[in-house]
């Protein structure tokens, strides 16, 4: 079971470093999402649980939509996300 938990988990994600460097909270990310963002997504993502790929495109179009840069999925995440 441990091994399960484990894989879930991939640690602290860029995204996580990204907003603390923009001063952003979730709370950002879910007011600018138009596709139904929940904070508790946002936070999960930040913390390194395994997000599914359409969860992490949610995070970065809200996160794009709120600054002058447009970000990759790559930079934001250092796993590919579940299918």
């Amino acid at each position: 079971m441990s091994d399960e938990l484990s894989d879930m988990e991939a640690g602290p994600q860029p995204l996580d470093v990204l907003m603390q460097a923009l001063n952003l909270k979730n709370n950002a990310l879910v007011a600018a999402s138009t596709e139904q963002l929940t904070h508790k997504m946002v936070a999960k993502g930040r913390r390194g649980r395994r997000l599914t790929r359409n969860i992490q495109q949610k995070i970065l179009n809200a996160l794009n939509k709120l600054g002058e840069k447009q970000y990759r999925l790559e930079e934001l995440f250092n796993y590919a996300g579940r299918c």
